[in-house]
């Protein structure tokens, strides 16, 4: 089995993404897979473009990408992306757009195709926090998500994928306002690696409660 995991560079003015710098800690192998790891740009419709190049060359069986979920004080796996594009700050090229689909003839959201709940499981057992989220955002990491399930429905055939949403790193909380939560990105590796065992393990979800209440 081989799984690209993708995480983006910084954005917003911030010189460091807890993505990437988490993701280049994984190693090359994991549980007999082979992990290969790529950097892709945090720019609407471009970071698409990366990763099928990626998905070309690489041949994997699963793709699962990481992006930064600041505010959020655990590893979040999401279970949805929805087509939408709706952007508060504009991305790394300027772009900012509104009320806009990803794609014209695309579903109007696609499920995580890796087992979620097993990965969050898997992570939380370790002692690390951890949760299925319903929400990416409207934002680049939803972005990334949608195109990468939009790419296994419609021309990928049999690729799984998903979508991790990690917690911002101490050195950024610097200069966040008190009591922002943050994770190491050696806890946030260690986290991902766990997600990624429970892919490699278990070719079904695992039934257990979820969901939210509100």
């Amino acid at each position: 089995m081989k799984i690209l995991v993708t995480g983006f560079d910084p954005f917003g003015g911030a010189s460091i993404n807890p993505a990437y710098e988490a993701v280049k800690q994984l190693p090359d192998e994991i549980k007999g897979a082979k992990i290969v790891k790529i950097e892709i740009p945090t720019v609407f419709e471009k970071d698409g473009k990366v990763l099928e190049e990626a998905i070309k060359t690489e041949k994997p069986d699963v793709v699962i990408c990481v992006g930064q979920a600041g505010g959020r004080s655990g590893i979040t796996v999401e279970k949805v992306a929805i087509n939408l594009m709706e952007a508060r700050i504009a991305d790394n090229e300027g772009q900012q757009p509104l009320n806009k689909a990803i794609a014209e003839d695309g579903e109007t959201g696609y499920f995580a195709t890796i087992p979620v709940k097993a990965m969050v499981a898997n992570i939380k057992a370790a002692g690390i926090p951890s949760s299925v989220s319903y929400t990416a955002g409207t934002y680049v990491c939803n972005d990334i998500m949608y195109r990468l399930l939009y790419l296994a429905a419609t021309k990928y055939h049999g690729l799984k994928g998903g979508f991790i949403h990690v917690p911002y790193l101490p050195e950024q909380g610097v200069n966040l306002p008190e009591g922002t939560p943050t994770m190491p990105a050696e806890t946030i590796a260690k986290g991902l690696e766990l997600a990624i065992e429970a892919v490699v393990e278990n070719e079904e979800d695992i039934h257990a409660a979820s969901g939210t209440i509100m």
